[in-house]
């Protein structure tokens, strides 16, 4: 085993490099520090939306959050390494989250994970060819009574089995909530990225009930 040289005078992130992030979403990162006394404590939602908009969040991500919010890349980095939801490299359009809790193990959660394996080609951690899929576990998803669970995206599977991983993972909806989704990570729409202007002779008040 060899360990691979770091030439410590080589900048990690590239100075000359354009920017990742665009007007829209340092804007909506502002925005998020309006929620709160300091700056810092928008921290993670703006690592969620930066990971909603580029897939993951690379290193130069890190240093123009940092410089947002005025705290150290250090400190982002320390924040991002913490939570298993965040990536630092590219990841498949869909994370497939198996669940390795007591229950799910005992009720067949590692049967699951072994199909997975095999269906995908992929091993833990891994991204299949096409991009379309990443397969990583955590320790619990809340769904005991539910046991074995399987997250893909933000939509949870209950009671899954290994006969069913074939057609689940064909489903092109397996990630899609039936339920209305909060859109406050989302990348902005265009529109949002520009302040439109009022047209001349507006006030902005807004308009005057009719009592009559």
């Amino acid at each position: 085993m060899s360990w691979k040289v770091i030439d410590r005078n080589k900048p990690v992130v590239d100075p000359d490099a354009p920017p990742l992030l665009s007007d829209g979403v340092r804007e909506k990162i502002r925005a998020y520090t309006a929620r709160y006394e300091k700056k810092q404590a928008a921290l993670l939602p703006a690592l969620h939306l930066v990971q909603n908009t580029i897939g993951h969040v690379p290193l130069a991500a890190m240093v123009e959050v940092a410089e947002l919010l005025d705290i150290q890349p250090s400190e982002v980095l320390d924040t991002l390494s913490f939570y298993t939801h965040f990536w630092t490299h590219p990841k498949g359009k869909k994370v497939l989250t198996v669940c390795r809790s007591l229950t799910c193990e005992l009720l067949g959660g590692a049967a699951v994970l072994d199909t997975l394996k095999s269906h995908l080609g992929i091993e833990e951690h891994g991204t299949t060819e096409d991009g379309q899929y990443s397969l990583v576990t955590e320790e619990c998803l809340a769904g005991c009574d539910h046991a074995p669970c399987l997250l893909v995206n933000e939509k949870l599977h209950h009671r899954v089995k290994p006969e069913d991983i074939e057609a689940l993972l064909a489903a092109e909806q397996n990630d899609q909530l039936a339920m209305q989704r909060s859109d406050l990570f989302d990348p902005p729409a265009p529109a949002e990225a520009s302040v439109q202007a009022q047209p001349s002779g507006d006030t902005g008040s807004p308009p005057q009930e009719d009592t009559n």
